[in-house]
């Protein structure tokens, strides 16, 4: 009885059972072209690394300005919510680096780095931050007796934060244990289209929620002059975003 066919390269973001295999396999067909330049042609697309770089220079254009207002006006006044804008900030960065180290993927040898690198960057760094940046806002809420979820960056800011914890274990879930929680196999190779269209979605969220934070909150406009505002909350996210999507990969979608 014939096998069923392999599914393509591009189909998932996941690695195959053998990845070594499938490299050695790779590099016997195609034995007068080096690795490194296997992995640059097949990945890489003009425009790539342009994007990658804009992409972290407009997000550390807003840590930058963030750090800077917050550690220059009068910190040890603020309490609990000096840890809320910067420690956002620095999830912000480690958000956009996480997807951007991800995205071009498509050989065994580099999803694994580029899967470990994701993992990295948002379970020990973005994800760590964030929750910290949350918790100091509801206790600044509490000490100062605020009430809580009165303005759109309030209510995106939860909305977002709880899509992120599911948006972590459906991605977690699809690898850790060999996909065990999804049924294993293609069933949880299957599901990472789901996570990663997911995420496409839930990073504008983000970065509109770092819009309204900085542009157009109390703090905003009281601490930062309105050009700074402008580039560091409207045009960097702006940039951050249209960068991210000029390297998605459509192909690792396939829904129909």
């Amino acid at each position: 009885m014939p096998s069923n066919p392999e599914p393509q390269a591009e189909d998932y973001e996941l690695l195959p059972s053998d990845p070594q295999a499938t490299v050695a396999n790779e590099d016997s067909q195609k034995p007068d072209m080096g690795l490194a330049e296997q992995l640059e042609k097949a990945e890489r697309r003009q425009g790539d690394d342009i994007a990658k770089y804009v992409a972290l220079g407009a997000s550390a254009v807003t840590l930058v300005v963030t750090w800077f207002v917050m550690l220059t006006s009068n910190p040890t006044q603020v309490g609990w919510f000096l840890l809320h804008p910067t420690l956002e900030s620095l999830a912000m960065l480690f958000f956009t680096y996480g997807i951007l180290t991800l995205q071009p993927t498509s050989q065994p040898r580099t999803k694994v780095a580029g899967l470990a690198r994701h993992q990295s960057a948002i379970l020990f760094m973005a994800f760590p931050a964030l929750l910290i940046g949350v918790w100091a806002i509801v206790m600044n809420k509490f000490e100062l007796g605020k009430r809580h979820f009165r303005s759109w960056h309030s209510i995106l800011g939860i909305i977002a934060a709880g899509w992120i914890v599911i948006q972590i274990s459906i991605g977690g879930g699809s690898v850790w244990f060999g996909g065990k929680a999804f049924g294993g196999g293609m069933k949880a190779k299957a599901i990472w289209k789901y996570h990663r269209l997911s995420g496409y979605i839930l990073f504008p969220l983000l970065l509109v929620t770092v819009n309204l934070g900085g542009a157009l909150s109390h703090w905003g406009e009281k601490n930062v002059p309105l050009f700074i505002r402008l580039v560091a909350y409207i045009v960097s996210p702006l940039v951050c975003l249209v960068a991210v999507l000029s390297r998605m990969r459509v192909s690792k979608m396939k829904f129909f």
